[in-house]
């Protein structure tokens, strides 16, 4: 199988998985480390073009299990971490980290949590090595074992 069809499969199967889910994703932490991962992805090559910006948050704003939570909320949210990382990577990816901590508390909030970065990461077909890394990391913020999620 090429790379291209693994990087599909595998953001639709995440995408499945967390639509499974929708119901038990409600709380304040998941939405608001959703949101962080959302930016931390996008930003990952410490840039983001506004074309990239767009793409992401229509990917929010459609994205079912998001539904969850009102889209401005989101946005704002998705949009406040950008800022944080384009301002100053460096720093604002410990601040998008403390963001996405906030479910750990609860493993399937956790797991959908990367399972987003995922999605994020792989709608465009290129899931590359920056946004993996970042995932990574992510997961180890997470107390979660990067191979359980292909990484």
């Amino acid at each position: 199988m090429a790379l291209w069809d693994r990087i599909k499969e595998s953001a639709s199967t995440m995408q499945t998985q967390l639509t499974a889910k929708k119901n038990d994703l409600k709380s304040g932490a998941f939405r608001d480390a959703s949101m962080a991962m959302c930016a931390l992805v996008a930003a990952a090559d410490g840039t983001i073009d506004p074309s990239e910006r767009q793409r992401v948050a229509q990917l929010i704003a459609t994205n079912d299990v998001l539904r969850n939570f009102p889209a401005d909320d989101l946005r704002r949210r998705f949009e406040e971490n950008l800022d944080k990382l384009t301002a100053d990577f460096a720093f604002g990816k410990v601040s998008v980290l403390q963001e996405i901590a906030k479910a750990r508390k609860n493993a399937a909030e956790a797991r959908a949590v990367i399972q987003i970065g995922i999605v994020i990461g792989g709608a465009d077909g290129d899931f590359d090595k920056t946004e993996q890394a970042v995932v990574r990391e992510a997961c180890f913020t997470l107390d979660l074992p990067p191979h359980e999620f292909d990484l």
